[in-house]
């Protein structure tokens, strides 16, 4: 998703709670595009390709027989 641009043109001041409302632009998007948005922004949060995702290390979890 590199392709994201900021575009410093567009500007509309707001309050504070204004600003942290975010359900009304996301709440209108469909789920798939949400789900897109959160690989992207955890992409950026850990440091990561948003096409190449890291594999889960499965070596750190053990499978026990319940009783």
């Amino acid at each position: 998703m590199s392709s994201y641009r900021l575009d410093r043109t567009a500007f509309k001041a707001q309050t504070v709670e204004e600003a942290a409302n975010h359900t009304i632009f996301y709440g209108n998007l469909h789920w798939k595009e949400r789900l897109l948005v959160t690989a992207y922004l955890n992409s950026i949060a850990f440091n990561y390709s948003s096409e190449l995702p890291p594999r889960m290390d499965k070596t750190k979890f053990e499978v026990k027989a319940r009783n």
